[in-house]
């Protein structure tokens, strides 16, 4: 098995960074206040974990070995990445907004 390279490591890393922004951003939110939660927070709480979950399966994705190396991995990692991305900017921008 080769090592990884190209869009591998940058979907990897990626994701990582994004994970790490998000848990940034929800320690500084304040998931932690004692106050009561309300039905926004609770989908901005969802949103995020949402996100947080198919970042965290993007390396997974990517590096599954299959058959032949023809990369068919990586547009799905892709999709993958894309959608968690989108599910922790929307937690963001309700956050903000709400």
């Amino acid at each position: 098995m080769r090592a990884p390279a190209g869009s591998v490591v940058g979907l990897c890393s990626a994701s990582a960074t994004l994970c790490a922004m998000g848990m940034a951003f929800l320690g500084y939110w304040g998931v932690h206040e004692p106050t009561p939660w309300r039905a926004m927070d609770v989908t901005v709480i969802v949103l995020a974990f949402i996100g947080f979950a198919l970042l965290a399966s993007v390396p997974w994705i990517v590096t599954t070995p299959v058959a032949d190396e023809s990369g068919e991995r990586i547009p799905a990692a892709r999709r993958v990445f894309a959608m968690g991305a989108t599910a922790i900017w929307l937690a963001a921008m309700l956050a903000v907004i709400g």
